[in-house]
């Protein structure tokens, strides 16, 4: 017999979104207010690097923590998330790359 898993009554609380709520506050990074808006790639890696480097509470080092911030935003924005703004961000992947003296994507 299956068990049966039912799902937590809604509120207004959890009608939020959980992935906005954990870009605003992270509990690894403190990010600049609406970074991932910017149309500048270079502004974003720059700032995810300062970011994870200043950071007293993250679980792993510098890059994977910047990387993992920029890929669950690109995730967690799914469909909602403009291709342009996509473009920039995945940009901003090579830029942190390179600014950690990583091997771009493909490179390796």
């Amino acid at each position: 017999m299956k068990k049966q898993i039912t799902k937590p009554a809604k509120n207004a609380k959890s009608d939020e979104k959980w992935s906005a709520e954990v870009t605003q506050h992270s509990d690894a990074l403190e990010l600049e207010a609406n970074i991932f808006e910017s149309d500048d790639p270079k502004k974003i890696a720059r700032s995810l690097k300062k970011s994870a480097e200043d950071s007293e509470r993250k679980k792993s080092g510098p890059y994977r923590s910047a990387m993992s911030m920029l890929t669950f935003y690109i995730n967690r924005a799914g469909k909602n998330l403009h291709e342009d703004q996509k473009k920039v961000l995945e940009k901003a992947k090579d830029e942190l790359r390179s600014l950690f003296g990583k091997p771009l994507k493909g490179q390796i």
